[in-house]
């Protein structure tokens, strides 16, 4: 009697861990007997762009792995600041080209045109209008 409680727990280890190997993409035995017997999914082959497009190994970033070396130098103190002096030659030619710009905008507006009254015109009809002068 002791036996049945044994085989049941080992039973449920076996379909348990049936179960989770069915999760894992690599081995899943229901899928392989299901397309070796004819009734599991058909894969069809790739277009022939799809091969061409894509790498055969993806690479993708190891984890755990220390970071590779730069492939550029770090700069040194002296181009640092010669790269300063650049940005503020920079900024000072468009802080001119700022100011001539300010110095252009602060002319006045010009006067308004006045039109003169002219009072001797007699003011225009509508064309449907059926007054008369």
């Amino acid at each position: 009697m002791r036996m049945k409680p044994f085989l049941i727990r080992c039973a449920s280890a076996v379909a348990v861990t049936m179960l989770v190997a069915g999760c894992n993409g690599g081995f899943n035995p229901v899928r392989d007997v299901a397309s070796a017997v004819g009734a599991g999914p058909q894969t069809a082959a790739s277009q022939d762009f799809v091969v061409q497009s894509r790498p055969a190994n993806l690479e993708y970033m190891p984890i755990g792995t220390a970071v590779p070396a730069r492939q550029t130098p770090a700069r040194t103190a002296d181009e640092i600041k010669a790269a300063e002096a650049e940005l503020d030659a920079i900024r000072a030619r468009n802080e001119a080209a700022g100011a001539a710009a300010a110095e252009l905008g602060n002319t006045p507006p010009p006067e308004p045109v006045k039109i003169p009254a002219n009072t001797s015109q007699q003011t225009r009809q509508k064309t449907n209008s059926k007054r008369t002068p």
